[in-house]
């Protein structure tokens, strides 16, 4: 078990999963964050650095099956399995990074992180809500993954029935953080459940000011929960993000700020990031140089 003031090690937990997606290509990124040394950048900022490997992989691939709720069995698969891991690295004091993968992998995160716990926050860094059922989306659940931690009506019973309780999140349990992407039911659901959310508009305003509100906002969790979908990043700015929409995000340096602070409270225990495809990357060497450059600074150990 962690001991008063001592800095948890580093468990990072691979989730090569694109099954909840619209297409492939997230399944590469656990691999492409180790080819390009996200371990010996932990290392060298200070931080105890465990590999914990993969989950099994799943690529996309169409479900005409189910086209309201693709690929929801490999979803679910992939989703007890990253619950199993970040449960056992919460149980012995660790923080886990976890390396997906598609939005859907949170579910496994926040089943794992309710396991011993009395509470567990989540601040949700993304462009969109993913507050959508199924009947609501279009067949990819990569964007009802909130949805899902509600237990909201009409979501898929074996996704929302994860984890230790049902629903895994109530509503003063999750905290939006970056979204403008925000469908009309969303907005209605935001509405009717009183849903937090600190909008893009205000990070960029003040990306340092914007986490503090967060941090402060989720100080009462005994573990707190950071979900980045790199969605939230403008994609011409910094092209790897499996959204190719062109649309002002945060840049890298915006998230930079706010992640330094974010993950620097005691009670932070995992950190999820969802949604690169290196595919995406013009030059990927360079691209995850730069990516890494930002999480190793943002949990490098300071005196």
């Amino acid at each position: 078990m962690l001991q008063l003031g001592m800095t948890p090690t580093l468990h990072l937990i691979g989730a090569p999963s694109s099954a909840g997606a619209y297409a492939p290509g997230q399944e590469k990124a656990p691999a492409a964050f180790r080819r390009h040394g996200l371990a010996d950048a932990f290392s060298e900022a200070g931080r105890l650095v465990r590999d914990e490997g993969d989950v099994a992989q799943f690529r996309w691939r169409p479900d005409r099956a189910r086209p309201k709720a693709m690929n929801v069995d490999a979803v679910h698969r992939t989703a007890m399995a990253v619950e199993d891991e970040v449960a056992k690295v919460l149980a012995d004091g660790g923080a886990a990074i976890v390396l997906g993968g598609d939005c859907t992998v949170e579910l496994g995160t926040v089943a794992g992180a309710l396991q011993g716990a009395s509470s567990a926050g989540l601040v949700y860094i993304d462009l969109d809500a993913d507050l959508n059922t199924p009947e609501t989306s279009d067949g990819a659940l990569d964007w009802t993954g909130t949805a899902h931690l509600l237990g909201m009506e009409g979501t898929m019973p074996t996704l929302a029935a994860l984890g230790v309780r049902r629903p895994m999140l109530g509503p003063a349990d999750i905290l939006f953080f970056g979204v403008e992407n925000i469908t009309p039911p969303e907005a209605q659901t935001i509405d009717a459940l009183g849903l937090a959310k600190i909008a893009l508009s205000e990070v960029k305003a003040n990306p340092a000011a914007a986490a503090r509100r967060a941090v402060e906002w989720g100080s009462r969790f005994e573990r707190l929960l950071v979900h980045l979908d790199v969605d939230v990043l403008s994609y011409v700015d910094f092209p790897v993000a499996e959204n190719v929409r062109r649309c002002d995000g945060l840049t890298l340096a915006e998230l930079s700020t706010v992640l330094d602070v974010m993950l620097r409270p005691s009670n932070w225990r995992a950190l999820t990031i969802t949604e690169v495809n290196p595919d995406h990357a013009p030059d990927e060497a360079q691209i995850f140089k730069q990516l890494i450059a930002v999480l190793a600074n943002a949990l490098r150990v300071r005196a």
